[in-house]
């Protein structure tokens, strides 16, 4: 089993810490607190994760 790579935006080094990390898994893309790596996970239909970028965006 191939294990899932967590990443972080670039512009997340200046606040503290305090981000989400991102992970293709399968079909989908999971999100994380990187504060608690082992803590809970949503899971987003690609789709899903696009339109909530593009609703954050505006």
């Amino acid at each position: 089993m191939t294990s899932v790579v967590w990443r972080k935006a670039s512009r997340t080094t200046n606040n503290g810490g305090a981000c989400v990390e991102l992970a293709p898994v399968s079909s989908t893309i999971a999100v994380r607190d990187s504060k608690d790596p082992d803590g809970p996970k949503l899971f987003l239909t690609r789709r899903a994760f696009t339109a909530l970028l593009s609703d954050i965006k505006r």
